[in-house]
């Protein structure tokens, strides 16, 4: 390559020790891999090029990203690609459902694409999946992470929460100042608002937010959110490094010392989430089972403490 190529060749990030991982190679991995393919199925885990794939996929965890592989928006930050989607797949809340079975998860995360072209915003084919995986695999908890609905949130929550998930999950993604350059298709207080919904349909729903840190936003600004977050009754707060998919993307300004999102975990603890997770390689699905269990003991505690 000459001299001038190189020169016009973005410069890649050089990442820190502490957010490096290995390439996945095991057998577990490779039989996870298969079952998706084998049933036409998505995975957030390949399509956002999630850094945890290789630990989830070799213990057999993967979240099935249903209604296509391609976005109707263009976040900043999200590596799933934009356009016109395909169809929606009709098996595809039954493969869900026995993608599930044969891995025998007792927790599963279903996240989609933005579905803005669609008459119901993709609604439909949550309560779909939910009710499949009701049927074939009844004992299996489910987190759902969901879009914004935008134009038609309030019907949309109300046909889902009636199917009856066990976490509502919907990423605020960075603090508000930041939207117009890294979310610029939504809106801040759109996605408060809609995690105040699901909590008034059905205050025992289990609802879920993150926020990537590293965009440029500031401590008092992350300090912000996590208020608006409890204002919104929100019980569990997920916080991960932000790392750029290509050089297109947003640009990381910075990598968060492992000791700052340890003290953004103990400010957010103090503030009342039943659930935190705060690492650089915390994302929205990972270690979801074991966050699971540890939030839905803490409101039992919760509760007992307030009946005794």
């Amino acid at each position: 390559m000459n001299d001038l190529s190189s020169a016009l060749r973005p410069e890649r990030q050089r990442k820190p020790d502490w957010i490096r991982v290995k390439a996945p190679t095991s057998k577990g991995y490779n039989e996870t891999r298969k079952l998706m393919r084998d049933l036409s199925l998505h995975t957030v885990c390949e399509e956002a090029a999630c850094p945890n794939i290789g630990e989830c996929w070799t213990k057999k965890h993967a979240t099935v990203m249903i209604l296509g592989d391609t976005c109707t928006r263009a976040c900043r930050f999200c590596n799933i690609k934009t356009g016109m989607p395909m169809p929606v797949d009709p098996f595809e809340p039954e493969n869900t459902a026995i993608a599930a079975a044969e891995m025998g998860l007792a927790h599963i995360v279903i996240t989609s694409v933005d579905r803005d072209d669609l008459p119901d915003r993709g609604a439909g084919q949550f309560v779909k999946v939910i009710k499949a995986l009701r049927r074939e695999t009844p004992d299996t908890t489910i987190e759902i992470l969901t879009p914004d609905f935008r134009g038609r949130m309030k019907q949309s929550i109300e046909e889902i929460c009636e199917a009856g998930p066990d976490v509502f999950n919907h990423n605020l993604e960075t603090i508000p100042r930041l939207y117009p350059t890294i979310r610029p298709g939504a809106r801040y207080y759109a996605s408060l608002r809609l995690l105040e919904e699901v909590k008034a349909h059905n205050p025992l729903i289990f609802t879920k937010s993150g926020i990537m840190l590293g965009l440029g936003e500031t401590r008092l600004e992350v300090h912000q959110v996590m208020d608006d977050m409890r204002s919104a009754d929100i019980d569990f707060i997920t916080m991960g490094q932000y790392l750029q998919p290509t050089p297109k993307h947003a640009k990381v300004e910075e990598f968060v010392d492992p000791k700052a999102f340890a003290a953004y975990g103990s400010i957010a603890r103090a503030k009342g989430f039943l659930q935190v997770a705060a690492t650089p390689l915390t994302r929205s699905s990972y270690h979801a089972g074991d966050d699971f269990a540890e939030m839905k003991a803490a409101r039992e505690a919760k509760l007992a403490k307030r009946q005794a």
